[in-house]
């Protein structure tokens, strides 16, 4: 069975048959870098971090671009010019490039702990405005844009297929377009490739249209071209991007390239919170730093990776505590079998069928759109094997066990991310008992009313890092960032 995939672009599973033989460029939407990154992120970018192990897993060298969004991303409302990254470098009275280099440090610290591996190339928006500008240059000349006062719109008329990647007619565009639409533009669904910015604006740079920045859904377009050609196999975001974002970026380049842009659209579907949106705006936002103090990162893989990418997830801590036993079911089975492996001795019972069963199971379900829940299902099934083999009086067949660990290794490590490191799987867990030991004593304490001691107890944890939260009939803790 090949590789299929569900393409947005034509909203049906496709045979996945890259442009060059056995090479895959794959761009993927990154961060905004203004604040910390949330778990709403970890699930866009675990996923894609799955894709990318999978292929080459099977083989393909790929060539992973995930952009860093330091300029030009705007609030929700599309016309009002307002930086994210400008105006909460204001608000925190510093520098906006010293904004964007605590929070893509921050970001890459949060993937890194996630095992997301690092993307080949991670290009900076900022640091690619003469691409940018050469776009919209491109797209002047050909007719696609028109410019106003120093502000250049791209004009969506002139793109027949505008709407083909989100399935959004510009006759409904414009009927549902608002009353206060720019008055600048020749269509309401007009959108800005280059903004002018006033004197007193933090980040801006010198064009042919005057001083400005370019606007968000041209860096994409940009840096898409830039390292992987105008044509390139695979673009993946989030769903919640596919209007305007990923379309206008379509539009964009297909106009000034004159070819395809992305040949598969993979999306990832949101994150919700106890069944509601998750959001900063919202302030049910969880951050990845805050879910890693509570739950392991093979956990938290574990836990997007149980659902389908293109499925909602819904953060309980029901569902991470399961996910938290998954992984260890996991990772049990696989040290027990090492252990076997270590003391060499061969038993009876056979695992090969189990072994070879798992590897085709997993693969099918890998290649059928990349159906994690499934997969790890067939890894399940095989820890039940292994498990069964070696409680049984015989033991298991020693080959049969170095080709277990094998499987375990590569399919639910390399590819899935969720084989722990041992050492590090210890401290956690020695820390876990070491505070469940502590925590107990100073309630015991402080039901004798020996509350100099408790507080000894409280004090020096903290000076140590950890704080102490009393809560109604518990107490929970917690390492301090």
């Amino acid at each position: 069975m090949s590789l299929r995939v569900f393409n947005t672009l034509t909203r049906a599973k496709e045979e996945f048959v890259p442009l060059t033989p056995g090479y895959v460029g794959m761009y993927c939407c990154g961060p905004t870098v203004y604040d910390h990154a949330h778990i709403g992120h970890a699930k866009l970018y675990v996923a894609m971090d799955m894709v990318v192990r999978y292929l080459r897993h099977t083989g393909y060298r790929v060539r992973y671009v995930m952009n860093i969004t330091d300029v030009g991303h705007l609030t929700d409302d599309a016309d009002s010019g307002e930086d994210k990254v400008a105006r909460r470098a204001a608000a925190e009275r510093v520098d906006p490039m010293e904004l964007v280099e605590t929070y893509t440090r921050s970001f890459f610290e949060d993937m890194d702990a996630l095992k997301v591996q690092r993307p080949n190339i991670a290009p900076r928006a900022s640091a690619h405005i003469p691409e940018q500008i050469e776009m919209v240059r491109q797209l002047l000349e050909k007719g696609f844009a028109y410019e106003v006062d120093g502000a250049v719109y791209f004009d969506v008329t002139r793109a027949p297929e505008y709407g083909k990647l989100s399935g959004r007619r510009l006759e409904d565009l414009e009927a549902g377009a608002r009353v206060d639409v720019d008055p600048n533009k020749r269509n309401p669904s007009d959108f800005l490739l280059w903004r002018p910015a006033a004197p007193g604006h933090i980040l801006r740079w010198p064009s042919p249209w005057g001083w400005g920045y370019p606007g968000w859904h041209l860096e994409c377009s940009a840096m898409a071209r830039r390292y992987l050609g105008e044509t390139f196999d695979i673009h993946g975001g989030g769903l919640e991007n596919i209007f305007p974002h990923n379309e206008d970026e379509v539009a964009q380049s297909e106009a000034a390239n004159g070819c395809a842009f992305a040949r598969y659209w993979i999306h990832v579907n949101s994150l919700t919170v106890g069944g509601q949106k998750m959001g900063k705006s919202l302030g049910n936002a969880i951050y990845i730093k805050d879910a890693l103090k509570r739950w392991t990162p093979e956990g938290i893989r574990f836990f997007i990776l149980s659902t389908h990418y293109r499925s909602v997830l819904d953060v309980t801590d029901d569902a991470l505590a399961a996910a938290e036993a998954g992984v260890r079911r996991l990772n049990t089975a696989l040290r027990l079998a090492e252990e076997a492996v270590a003391a060499g001795k061969d038993g009876q019972a056979g695992l090969g069928e189990a072994v070879e069963e798992a590897r085709q199971r997993f693969h099918e379900a890998m290649d059928d759109d990349f159906n994690t829940a499934s997969a790890i299902a067939a890894l399940f099934d095989l820890a039940r094997d292994v498990n069964s083999a070696l409680a049984s009086g015989t033991g298991a067949r020693l080959e049969d066990l170095k080709e277990a660990v094998a499987t375990f290794r590569t399919l639910a490590g390399d590819v899935l991310g969720l084989v722990r490191d041992d050492s590090a799987e210890a401290d956690q867990e020695l820390t876990r008992h070491l505070m469940e030991i502590l925590i107990s004593l100073r309630s015991t304490l402080r039901a004798r009313k020996e509350f100099a001691l408790a507080d000894e107890i409280r004090d020096r944890l903290a000076a140590a890092g950890i704080e102490l939260e009393d809560r109604p009939g518990e107490t929970v803790w917690r390492r301090r960032t």
